[in-house]
């Protein structure tokens, strides 16, 4: 059996992907242990519950997909474009595949607006450094839980990488523009992060995409450059600039666990990013707890938890676990939506109005994704 890996932002988009053999069900499909054990019934073709069987024994594969011997399709599978007969299960699980992918979605489109309410009790260092550390409590407690052995040392300095764009470096910097910056705004200029990442890929790779990848890729960035400087009457806000440069450093961060999302499942790379943190975090959490004023309110410490434990950790186990029963391509369609689900919540949440430019921004940036897509090959 193959699984497909890749890399996806707190925000969660899909940024690099291949076939890569999974050492075993749990690797293809992260998540807790009791959900991912793939098992073998006694027909010979192996099952599990995230993805449809597609290695059969010799015996298996002349009688057990046709449903006889005679050739004629069985009551539990059904023909496929490739000519490979999928059973009824398979087709369950991609269902729920798709369902997991969008959850993770949306959890991810909730972050900015997650992050607008914490920011109503907590300064910003504080809730970047109280996010920090319930996230890697929650992931170390899944790590010890599932016994996950420690990663290689020669993963180290990609897993600091990790950490500094993703778990720090991202969450800091749109926690600081968002003082000043709508998250309808936000949502808009952090739409280009598919794109970034991609060109930070492809350094980091020596990929070669096609033209019409690069042509797609500098129009969705002139795109929001020019919203971003409509917004702003004219001239770049220092909001502007930490939402660049969260740009910049999520993509790297994006990159480095696009490659070691080959060598261990996704969650357990987000997991042990968040770990390798907590040296930090924790004595930063302390100090910017005795300095920076809290409020306590529903909204505060429902943004917390939310960033926390929905954007940070769980809602990429459930977009992972999505990502292995569907696939990258399907996955990463769903994920396009993400922009615009997010200038949805800014409106009911939040009270924001749009600007007749948010929306349509937001539409023309999920077009040049959607064409990057489909040039990368």
């Amino acid at each position: 059996m193959r699984a497909e890996s890749s890399a996806i932002e707190p925000s969660g988009i899909a940024v690099s992907g291949g076939t890569e053999p999974a050492p075993d069900a749990s690797a293809a499909a992260p998540g807790f242990a009791s959900a991912a054990r793939a098992h073998r019934p006694r027909g010979g073709t192996p099952a599990g519950p995230h993805g449809p069987a597609t290695e059969t024994s010799g015996a298996a594969h002349s009688t057990g997909s046709t449903g006889s011997a005679s050739g004629r399709p069985g009551a539990g599978s059904t023909g496929s474009p490739s000519g490979v007969r999928e059973s009824v299960p398979a087709r369950a699980d991609r269902r729920a595949g798709t369902l997991q992918a969008a959850l993770g979605v949306t959890a991810f489109s909730l972050t900015f607006p997650a992050t607008a309410w914490g920011l109503e009790g907590f300064g910003p260092w504080s809730l970047v450094a109280v996010r920090c550390v319930l996230a890697a409590v929650i992931a170390g407690g899944c790590l010890l839980a599932l016994r996950v052995p420690v990663p290689a040392r020669r993963h180290l300095a990609g897993l600091t990488v990790v950490a500094a764009g993703v778990v720090l470096g991202f969450p800091l910097l749109t926690t600081l523009a968002l003082r000043t910056s709508t998250t309808a705004h936000a949502a808009v200029v952090v739409g280009l992060l598919p794109l970034t990442t991609a060109l930070f890929s492809a350094l980091r790779t020596g990929a070669r995409p096609s033209r019409m990848f690069w042509l797609a890729a500098c129009a969705g960035a002139a795109a929001v450059i020019a919203f971003t400087v409509q917004q702003s009457g004219g001239a770049l806000t220092g909001a502007d600039a930490y939402l660049f440069g969260a740009l910049l450093i999520c993509a790297a961060g994006y990159t480095e666990g696009g490659r070691l999302a080959r060598v261990m499942p996704g969650w357990q790379v987000i997991g042990w990013a968040l770990v390798l943190c907590l040296p930090l975090s924790v004595p930063g959490a302390l100090s910017a707890l005795s300095y920076e004023p809290v409020h306590l309110t529903a909204h505060s410490v429902t943004g917390v938890l939310w960033v926390a434990a929905g954007s940070q950790f769980l809602g990429l186990v459930v977009w992972y676990r999505g990502m292995a029963a569907i696939g990258i391509p399907k996955a990463s369609q769903l994920q396009l939506a993400q922009p615009l689900l997010t200038l949805v919540w800014s409106v009911l949440l939040l009270g924001e109005r749009l600007t007749p430019a948010a929306p349509l921004t937001a539409a023309a940036v999920l077009v040049c994704i959607g064409l990057t897509q489909r040039a990368r090959g």
